[in-house]
């Protein structure tokens, strides 16, 4: 029985392990601070336990959808306004939830179908290129050229291809982590990691008492400026938990759409979000690489999550956990991010690719090809002291002309 016991747990911390590289990365690149986004991870997924009555063997976590708007937001309007916008993006999950509750999963493939979700995540991905190619090049994040922090990200960045080519069983889920991993060592190496912050930082601490020191984490304010930039960004990943949910169904073999029902995982997906907002940590998302454990471990029962979540908030309180993060060189998260930005650009093309859009047809050229340069341009538009761009605009315009073009004769 305690073999049993003792096997349970060891699985159920290893769901963490997997989610623990893109975890993290999320805050290191916005400036959030990462030991909340443990905390927010986990108890994000415990809310989604409850509201989906603990049925679905899902984690949540850090979402690399928000990585540009987060950055953008907490430039132009802050720490507070931002965090603020993001709260407000998880009630997008429930207008989806209360569409689905409606008129089932047809309701949101009306408005949002691939030829608009794929566009929207392709600018997602190449937008951000060039932060991994400065963050790559330089060891500030500048874009000046240095030798050796091109040859560190070049390091992680093999690495983490080797690991999705070859890597074996629960090694091929951890790519990210295993790049890092990898560049880290090699970063020790050539002398280049700076421990101040571990040295200075406590073994045990509470993460928002650090952060507000800091300057990560203040409380939200609902500005209307950012809410309206940030809230948009929404639209992607919550079509993206439609495929998640279909594919740990297939796992699984259990039909999560009916039972909890979609509009049930829309909304602990949305309120995780929300909730992690407003204590100061990145939306939460559903993560396909736990999804991929669970197919391999055959590990199906939530429990495991239950585990995964506790395990991530009790790391949250370890002041040098948190520490230890934020010494990994820019150059190794630049090579890392060379690898994943792109992609979720490819996610984008595949999203065209599987639906078997006809890109012959003028409507589906000029819907893709407004909605690409509209987000990857950064177009704005204002009006008053209300502004929306970026990748929102770039999503609202998809919707809009996929409503209003007729098709092709």
């Amino acid at each position: 029985m305690e073999n049993n016991a003792f096997k349970t747990l060891i699985v159920g911390v290893q769901m963490l392990f997997v989610a623990f590289g893109a975890l993290v990365l999320v805050p290191l690149l916005t400036g959030l601070d990462p030991s909340i986004a443990l905390f927010t991870a986990g108890a994000g997924t415990l809310l989604f336990q409850f509201i989906t009555k603990r049925k679905v063997p899902v984690f949540l976590a850090s979402s690399f959808a928000f990585i540009a708007p987060i950055q953008y937001g907490m430039k132009h309007f802050g720490v507070a306004k931002t965090l603020g916008g993001l709260a407000c993006a998880g009630l997008v999950y429930l207008l989806f939830a209360y569409l689905v509750k409606k008129g089932g999963v047809k309701a949101i493939e009306r408005y949002l179908p691939p030829i608009v979700t794929g566009p929207v995540i392709m600018v997602i991905g190449l937008k951000l290129a060039p932060v991994a190619v400065k963050m790559a090049k330089s060891f500030d994040g500048s874009g000046n050229f240095d030798s050796k922090a091109m040859f560190l990200s070049m390091i992680s960045l093999i690495t983490a291809i080797f690991v999705v080519m070859y890597g074996k069983r629960i090694l091929s889920l951890i790519p990210i982590l295993t790049g890092i991993f990898v560049g880290y060592i090699v970063a020790l190496i050539m002398g280049v990691v700076n421990f101040d912050p571990v040295t200075n930082a406590k073994w045990f601490s509470i993460p928002w008492v650090e952060a507000i020191k800091n300057g990560s984490y203040a409380f939200p304010q609902f500005d209307i400026s950012a809410i309206m930039y940030i809230v948009p960004v929404a639209i992607a990943p919550a079509i993206e938990h439609v495929g998640d949910v279909l594919a740990i169904s297939s796992v699984t073999g259990k039909n999560y759409l009916e039972e909890p029902g979609l509009h049930r995982t829309l909304t602990g997906d949305g309120l995780a979000t929300t909730f992690a907002a407003i204590l100061g940590g990145p939306p939460n998302t559903t993560y396909s690489e736990v999804t991929g454990a669970v197919a391999l471990t055959r590990a199906f029962n939530p429990v495991y999550m239950t585990i995964a979540s506790i395990t991530a908030i009790i790391l949250s309180f370890f002041g040098k956990l948190g520490a230890i993060l934020k010494t990994i060189p820019v150059p190794v998260m630049g090579g890392i991010l060379i690898l994943l930005f792109g992609m979720i650009a490819a996610i984008g093309v595949g999203t065209l690719v599987r639906n078997n859009v006809n890109m012959a047809k003028s409507r589906n050229l000029v819907i893709a090809s407004v909605v690409l340069v509209v987000g990857i341009g950064d177009m704005v538009i204002s009006v008053g002291r209300v502004s929306l761009g970026g990748i929102g605009l770039a999503g609202i315009v998809g919707i809009i002309l996929n409503a209003v073009l007729p098709e092709d004769k």
